[in-house]
């Protein structure tokens, strides 16, 4: 997570033009696993993961050069950065190879189990405590992770289930990955530098992954492909992650934060009307267990200091 910093205008509450935006950015966010799947029948995963992140990191280094950022000032957040780095990449190798085997409802679900691993981590590493609300929004969630996969159902089968774990791993690495960032200098670093960092690291790991594979295009990727995989570096990782950041100076953090609980949500529904996933009543229940946790985990304190949560919280 960033650093515990106080903005004077933290206190200020939101503008019906900040909640629609942060509407829009929680529904950009639930649509981006929708995108991965939508782009596999002509660009194949790690290939995919591989041209995102080489196409987000220029768009980041612009904008981080228009805001004054110092991306190669040395500031002590080199190694901090690399493993942050390493982590992201691992964290898209599950990300990208469980979307091959599970739908992505499932994956929307999974995946935001990050804050979870996030509040165990900063509990057992940095010794933060947790509240009451938060340890019952670990329990749900864990629960409707359990039901999701414990429960036979009849459109899950082995693969669908590996691509499950696959993808909580990669919750579990963003959640790692938070942590790191939190708890070392790259707290200190700007938003474009931390995670150009994990961008600019993830891109050959991902290459590897995808040479490791086999995976080449064996055709030009169509409209959609191109749309979508763009959709994905341009707008979700270059440029809704800086309206997060803009938002979070000039806003409350922890009224903020409490919006991308739905995220989860917007993902759910979307895949249902564009993929055509289809939603039994037990992952419908374990999804509404997890949302829940999430809200529960992420629900700002009614005192105390506002602050600037992770700045990969989003993602």
């Amino acid at each position: 997570m960033s650093p515990n910093q106080v903005f004077p205008s933290a206190g200020r509450p939101l503008s019906p033009g900040a909640v629609a935006l942060m509407l829009m950015l929680c529904l950009s966010w639930g649509f981006n696993q929708i995108a991965v799947k939508l782009a596999l029948p002509d660009i194949p995963p790690f290939l995919q993961a591989t041209i995102r992140s080489a196409g987000a990191l220029p768009v980041l280094l612009i904008i981080g050069s228009l805001r004054g950022v110092k991306f190669f000032e040395r500031d002590g957040t080199l190694g901090a950065g690399l493993l942050a780095g390493v982590l992201f990449g691992a964290e898209f190798v599950l990300i990208f190879h469980g979307l091959l085997l599970t739908s992505a409802s499932r994956a929307v679900v999974f995946l935001y189990t990050a804050p979870f691993f996030v509040a165990l981590g900063s509990y057992r590493i940095l010794g933060e405590r947790l509240r009451g609300s938060q340890w019952a929004g670990l329990a749900l969630s864990f629960a409707g992770v359990a039901l999701a996969i414990g429960v036979p159902q009849p459109d899950v089968d082995r693969s669908v289930l590996l691509g499950d774990l696959l993808i909580v791993g990669g919750g579990a690495m963003w959640g790692a990955t938070t942590v790191i960032a939190k708890g070392t200098k790259l707290r200190l670093a700007a938003p474009e530098k931390a995670l150009g960092y994990q961008v600019a690291i993830s891109i050959p790991i991902l290459a590897a992954a995808a040479w490791l594979s086999g995976e080449t295009l064996t055709h030009m990727p169509g409209p959609l492909a191109i749309s979508v995989v763009s959709y994905q570096a341009i707008w979700v990782v270059g440029l809704t992650f800086t309206m997060w950041f803009a938002l979070v100076q000039s806003y409350s953090a922890s009224k903020l934060s409490a919006f991308t609980f739905i995220t989860p949500l917007f993902g759910v529904v979307g895949s249902y009307f564009i993929m055509h996933d289809q939603l039994t009543l037990t992952f419908g229940a374990a999804a509404v267990l997890v949302i829940a946790g999430l809200w529960l985990v992420n629900r700002p304190e009614t005192i105390g200091q506002k602050v600037v949560p992770d700045p990969n919280v989003p993602a």
